[in-house]
């Protein structure tokens, strides 16, 4: 292997592969595929890296954020987030736990088997609709815990604009997650 490759295993069924904001690659897969074949599947994958790390680099050093410019995008997150969350809960017909907004290096947001969600307070950084295709996204795991076909018919269902939004996320999304220290 070219690169230095974080893997995880888990019960999944597929590979996946990942590169984080900070440019570390996460490999996600099956537990009992042979290292041989995750090796092969990510040196097929060569070009995709480069092609995403190059445009990585690509990206201009935005000027991070200070403490307390995180702590008033926590707040500003804490007050408008649940508000959103509340509102497609009751639109999608699922229920949730706890809701957390704190500072993540490599999330917009999570959802836990409990119906516990977690988003990242530099959501607040981004326009509306994207901080409503991100709460969706989480809520509809509350219906499916994968990213399968019927989830994301579940995800279009509720917001018929989320594809154009996600798409913003994965375009700037990395210049805005570089700003945490």
């Amino acid at each position: 292997m070219k690169y230095d490759v974080e893997i995880i295993r888990s019960k999944r069924k597929t590979l996946s592969l990942e590169i984080k904001p900070d440019g570390r690659i996460v490999a996600r897969a099956p537990l009992r595929m042979k290292d041989r074949e995750v090796e092969r599947f990510i040196d097929s994958k060569e070009d995709w890296i480069e092609k995403h790390l190059e445009r990585l680099k690509s990206i201009p050093e935005a000027e991070k954020l200070t403490d307390s410019e995180i702590n008033e995008l926590n707040e500003r997150g804490k007050a408008y987030i649940p508000q959103r969350v509340e509102y497609y809960a009751s639109l999608i017909g699922v229920s949730y736990n706890k809701i957390s907004i704190k500072p993540l290096r490599s999330k917009w947001g999570s959802c836990t088997s409990k119906g516990n969600l977690s988003f990242n307070c530099l959501l607040m950084l981004t326009p509306p609709e994207v901080i409503d295709s991100v709460v969706v996204h989480e809520l509809c795991h509350r219906l499916e815990m994968n990213h399968s076909k019927k989830f994301y018919a579940h995800v279009l269902k509720a917001f018929p604009d989320y594809k154009r939004h996600n798409k913003w996320l994965r375009t700037n999304g990395s210049a805005i997650i570089k700003r945490i220290k």
